[in-house]
């Protein structure tokens, strides 16, 4: 019945909407590169030694744990108290283990037992029963006040010892690093307690999900701390992100934000680490072998010989941080690096005057120093650029100061050089360094290695070359080329009128090499300059390599940056530069940075065909189709106008002010401006994927319904219609104290699922009973069902007892079709709670706090009402007309608020239970008791619910 109610037009619309959301997941979920990573392993077995925790701590929070992580001999030592090393506090996630810290514990006691023990580190974790803190807000403050109390716990260790600690480092994972956070918002919070604090793949900005008002409150709390009191947080922060590999987290909720007065926090995707250049997933972020190796490199470098502790010096840390993780001269860190080096010992130096040079270093015997005048090379070339194949940690490059051809010193300009995969390389503009003379290039001795140097003069215009992106609906039918004929070592694409999120291209490079015996290696780096998310791409030549190019990022406003594609080539091969719009990534930036909103969209679409049915009733006294009325009602031109009105008035200052007044909360559509979060048509776009989505979430309803009849059908004896029809059962009133009940001592979104069962059992009985009754009614194409419709129709509302006709029947169930696809998402968007409920069950039987509790006392009369409500009895309601049109506006503030707040999207359809309650009560005042518990419930639930949750400011952007 519901696919008859669809043409075949609208049907075709549909499959499409599905194979473009097909298209947009599969970039999200596969259009990554592979998992580079390495796995990190344990040489000793690792062991967790659980801390004792004092008894009044672990009374209040008997879920969690504290443990310290240790291997072998070192596990065996250190199980005898105190301590005597340098403590690391590792905080898990979303439903995270506190033995993800043994892969980064793991290297740190290698690292440590290298340099025999001189420094060394003690990894503690916490153990937070893996709850599901991303999904259920409400145990977000109490894990944070639980570290608070492992910090001093820990601190109490290592008393007595001659360098013992006064803070500790932390490592917080996911939402683990959003309550470390935290911690500084607690009242008795000493600030001087955390030394450091790194981030791996931790949401920042916005949470992820926000299906309560928990997690929104929790994150305004911490973001305004921040934001307010930047001038006197001096806090060490490095967040680290995994790139399109992670697709739970993307990579623009971990920045944090880049406030001026707090310059010691740094924000940088996995991708353009040094020495890591892999993207990560959520969970292999904490084991990835190439980042844990740099984490621990940082952590040594951190330590100050005097108290053999983490340095308290701001700029060292930020200064380590920077090195190990933004940009790497492939020399070790050195707090005050010398700039001036000796050039003297028994070295060859050797003249250079050509404007390219290479020089194939094999067994060399002596060392030898090449110096390149520069005085000519001024007059013609505008840069210089170096390489070199050999990447120790010496200085390789120096540069003399008005010398003739050699000097005893020399600057070490290794120091600006930078570090990739298979190169380090300088690149210097001549202009800026007016009084250097020469530049000398140093050839160590080796035996048995081999290295390659080369240098090159060359003019800016030959190497920076500007390639405008193709537009974005070209749909990847155009392209653009650059050919790069010159045979050089560098160059450098400037990606024009690139730096939307919605953007994203193919970029096609093409290498082709004249005979060469030895492999090729070319790097391509893309390099975002407004933000840290660079990544490279390794390709031997000759060949063909494809790379995506899309932002985690939009380009500021106020910035005139322009996106770079570096290229490190070889100068025996010719490359060729193609960009064209990828139609498919397109797709997947949506999802990944507008999916979350689509419930609202979806819900919005319901009320839409919701509104139609209740209007249809009215005018024409039958209920149409969902299909049908979903394809006439659902049209974004109801909807989007009145947003974008809106959105336009609030930027006068009398209107905002108005706003104010009332407590209204942001508009979702400024937060996302302001976040340059905005896709042309994107509203449009979510509309349309809203009613597809609500399209198969009907057929899928409708079709579990009738299911669910037929299993009822064949497990008990054939139903008949029902003859009398009563709003109130007998039942109702005990089965609606009992649910409210156990909503008030357990859950309530238990609760509201028990209640949406029964409901469902109300619909699945009333479809069975249909069924039976036309098997058992012989086939009258005489019978008209207008007449019988008239015969049915009472419209004295003094008349108690209706009968439902088979007519009337069909006309309830279309209706509660669309109730059962609200009530459905509403559910789903209440189950997380659920579910940390039962995962918690054997320590709180009642969950505190509870962000369904006052749904509960709502949802639960109303789907009460609603599973004895039929339309033979809504139609000779007086209020129909103006019920009708409450959905409209609903489905408007829908769109306006709840594609950020989604938990905002449980309460619109409630208003729908003031027309049913006013109703019943004008026309069944003698079972006023039951009304009288319903209001007491709803007085209840309007009274336990903070309304600051709906004024949420969203001050972060």
């Amino acid at each position: 019945m519901f696919l008859h109610s669809i043409n075949l037009w609208n049907l075709a619309f549909y499959v499409f909407m599905v194979f473009l959301a097909t298209l947009g997941l599969w970039d999200v979920f596969f259009g990554f590169e592979e998992n580079k990573c390495s796995m990190s392993y344990m040489f000793e077995y690792p062991e967790y030694q659980k801390i004792e925790l004092p008894k009044k701590l672990a009374k209040r929070y008997p879920a969690y744990e504290l443990y310290l992580y240790g291997e072998g001999s070192y596990a065996e030592e250190h199980k005898i108290l105190p301590l005597t090393g340098i403590p690391v506090l590792f905080l898990p996630g979303n439903a995270g283990s506190y033995k993800q810290v043994r892969s980064i514990g793991s290297i740190a006691l290698r690292k440590a037992e290298d340099i025999d023990f001189k420094y060394h580190f003690d990894f503690f974790s916490v153990n937070f029963n893996e709850e599901l803190v991303a999904l259920y807000g409400g145990s977000l403050q109490k894990q944070t006040k639980f570290v608070h109390e492992c910090i001093k716990t820990i601190l109490k260790l290592y008393k007595g010892q001659e360098f013992a600690p006064k803070s500790v480092a932390i490592i917080g994972h996911s939402m683990g690093g959003l309550v470390a956070r935290a911690l500084l918002t607690l009242k008795n919070f000493k600030h001087d307690l955390i030394n450091l604090l790194i981030t791996q793949a931790t949401p920042h900005v916005a949470p992820v999900m926000p299906l309560d008002r928990f997690i929104t409150d929790f994150y305004t709390t911490v973001n305004n701390y921040w934001i307010l009191n930047a001038r006197h947080i001096n806090l060490t922060t490095l967040s680290v992100a995994g790139g399109f590999r992670d697709y739970q987290v993307r990579s623009g909720l971990t920045f944090l934000p880049k406030l001026s007065h707090h310059t010691s926090a740094l924000s940088v995707v996995s991708s353009a680490v040094p020495k890591t250049w892999v993207s990560t997933d959520h969970l292999s972020i904490v084991w990835c072998k190439q980042l844990q190796l740099t984490t621990v490199r940082a952590f040594f470098d951190l330590i100050d010989a005097d108290t053999k502790q983490i340095t308290q010096n701001s700029k060292k840390k930020l200064s380590v941080l920077s090195h190990h993780f933004i940009r790497h001269p492939s020399k070790h860190f050195e707090e005050n690096p010398a700039i001036i080096s000796d050039l003297t010992g028994t070295s060859m130096w050797v003249p250079v005057k050509v404007s390219k040079w290479t020089y194939v270093a094999y067994n060399e015997s002596e060392k030898i120093y090449f110096t390149f005048p520069l005085e000519n090379h001024r007059k013609i070339y505008s840069h210089v650029y170096c390489q070199s194949t050999m990447l120790d940690t010496n200085s390789w490059i120096f540069a003399c100061i008005n010398s003739t051809s050699m000097c005893q010193q020399g600057v070490d300009l290794s120091w600006k050089a930078e570090l990739l995969p298979t190169i380090k390389f300088l690149t210097l503009r001549l202009q800026d360094y007016p009084s250097l003379s020469h530049l000398v290039v140093y050839v160590p001795s080796v035996h048995g290695s081999k290295f390659v140097v080369d240098c090159e003069f060359f003019k800016k215009e030959t190497r920076y070359i500007q390639l405008p992106v193709t537009h974005l609906f070209s749909f990847g039918l155009s392209s653009r080329k650059v050919v790069l004929n010159t045979n050089g070592l560098y160059y450098n694409l400037e990606l024009l009128n690139f730096g939307q999120i919605y953007q994203a291209f193919k970029i096609n490079v093409v290498s082709k090499c004249s005979a060469v015996k030895e492999e090729i290696t070319s790097i391509y780096k893309l390099h975002i300059p407004w933000s840290y998310e660079d990544s490279l791409t390794i390709a031997q030549a000759p060949s063909s390599t494809e790379i995506s190019l899309k932002l985690h990022i939009a380009q500021p406003e106020n910035d005139s940056h322009v996106a770079l594609l570096k290229m490190y080539t070889s100068s025996d091969c010719r490359y060729e530069v193609t960009i064209k719009t990828s139609f498919s990534q397109i797709l997947g930036q949506v999802v990944r940075f507008h999916g979350g909103a689509l419930p609202a969209y979806v819900i919005s679409n319901m009320l839409l065909t919701y509104r139609g049915q209740l209007y249809s009733l009215f005018s024409t006294g039958c209920c149409l189709e969902y299909a049908t009325m979903l394809d006439k009602e659902a049209k974004p031109y109801k909807v989007d106008p009145f947003v974008i009105i809106i959105k336009f008035l609030l930027g006068y200052k009398w209107f905002k002010e108005l706003w104010d007044v009332l407590l209204l909360p942001e508009l979702d559509a400024i937060i996302l401006t302001s976040q340059s979060m905005c896709f042309p048509l994107i509203s449009l776009i979510l509309f349309l994927f809203g009613t597809c989505t609500a399209y198969w979430s009907g057929l899928l309803s409708s079709a579990s319904v009738r299911l669910l009849s037929s299993l009822w059908l064949a497990l008990k004896r054939p139903s008949e219609l029902p003859k009398d029809i009563k709003m109130i059962s007998p039942d109702l009133p005990f089965l609606t104290i009992v649910l409210i009940i156990i909503s008030w001592t357990t859950c309530g979104a238990l609760a509201i699922l028990l209640s949406y069962v029964y409901y469902v059992f109300k619909v699945v009985h009333l479809q069975a009973s249909l069924t039976t009754f036309k098997n058992s009614q012989p086939v009258n194409p005489k019978h008209s069902r207008r007449s019988e419709k008239k015969s049915n129709h009472h419209k004295d509302s003094s008349v108690h007892h209706l009968r439902l006709s088979a007519n009337d029947a069909e006309d309830s169930l279309r209706m509660h079709s669309t109730v059962i696809n609200l009530l459905s998402w509403i559910v789903f968007l209440s189950m997380p709670s659920l579910i940390y409920w039962l995962k918690n069950l054997r320590y709180y039987f009642k969950l505190n706090p509870d962000p369904c509790k006052p749904l509960a006392f709502i949802l639960i009369p109303t789907m009460a009402v609603l599973g004895n409500t039929y339309t033979v009895s809504i139609k000779s309601s007086k209020l129909l007309k103006t019920a009708s049109q409450f959905p409209l506006p609903l489905a408007v503030g829908v769109i306006a608020f709840g594609q950020i707040q989604i938990y905002i999207m449980e309460y619109p359809f409630l208003s729908e239970l003031y027309y049913y309650l006013h109703d019943y009560i004008v026309r069944k005042k003698e079972e006023i008791t039951v009304i009288g518990i319903v209001s007491v419930c709803c007085w209840l639930s309007c009274h336990s619910c903070d309304t600051t949750h709906f004024h949420n400011t969203h001050t972060l952007t």
